[in-house]
């Protein structure tokens, strides 16, 4: 009788430790993610982002093999080797992203800096970049590492930070979900940019780069929303700094919060 009653018991605890671990782990719903502070933007400007670099990384060789570098035409060999140059970039670019957005803890400012400068570098590659061999892989490193820095950005900071804020902390199927969405939708525009290129190019090459630009601008316009609330967040950040900074030089903090404010400056 008394195992039967402990069994019951020890039944009922685990079905209810089981229903408590289930809920805390539960996948939020597509729409629902969709709706969660920063995706939508995110994954939108991933869009028009891995587009571009998409756009790039098909057609950049065949590029160079039917344009003059120096006078000098390329082979289809020379014009594959020299396009890794692009890529080279995007490493570069990816890591000097992450740098900067941990320093300054502002991803979409970093994104959209990375985007708008990606912009010259593109019409600079397009203009000069057959002068000379030396200022063609020069513009060349350069556009891969603006071009590539926000979709390495995105795909791994911001889709980590997006899946861990405070309204699903804990949920590891939550971050899933969002990180499938933001890449997903990104590997979207990595199939519709070359296609796109491929109709373009027969209107000659100033139109596909003239694409490029708009999807970068387009790419941009999405984060704008976010950059400003990261924006205030880090003026008033500052603001709160610099008034705390008053009240120590003013006397007015006890010396318990002057030993803190200074132990967490340190």
């Amino acid at each position: 009788m008394v195992w039967r009653i402990w069994r019951r018991w020890n039944q009922k605890k685990q079905g209810f430790s089981g229903r408590k671990i289930s809920g805390s782990t539960a996948a939020i719903g597509f729409l629902e993610a969709w709706r969660l502070p920063g995706v939508a933007p995110f994954a939108f400007c991933l869009f028009f982002s891995k587009l571009v670099a998409y756009t790039f990384l098909y057609w950049l060789p065949f590029y160079i093999s039917h344009t003059d570098v120096a006078g000098v035409h390329l082979s289809h060999k020379t014009a594959g080797t020299l396009s890794t140059v692009f890529d080279i970039g995007g490493v570069f670019g990816g890591v000097l992203a992450g740098l900067i957005s941990d320093m300054i803890e502002a991803r979409a400012v970093t994104s959209m800096a990375f985007l708008l400068l990606s912009i010259p570098a593109l019409v600079l590659y397009r203009v000069y970049g057959s002068v000379s061999m030396l200022l063609n892989n020069s513009l060349m490193f350069l556009s891969g590492l603006l071009v590539n820095g926000p979709y390495a950005l995105i795909t791994t900071a911001v889709a980590a930070d997006l899946g861990t804020q405070d309204l699903i902390k804990g949920n590891s199927r939550a971050l899933a979900t969002v990180s499938a969405i933001i890449d997903g939708t990104g590997s979207v525009g990595a199939a519709v940019g070359p296609l796109l290129a491929g109709y373009i190019s027969t209107r000659g090459w100033n139109s596909v780069f003239l694409m490029l630009i708009v999807s970068i601008f387009l790419s941009s316009l999405f984060l704008i929303r976010v950059v400003k609330t990261e924006i205030k967040g880090m003026l008033n950040d500052g603001k709160m700094g610099f008034q705390t900074m008053q009240l120590l030089n003013d006397g007015k903090c006890s010396q318990d919060y002057r030993l803190y404010f200074f132990y967490i400056q340190s």
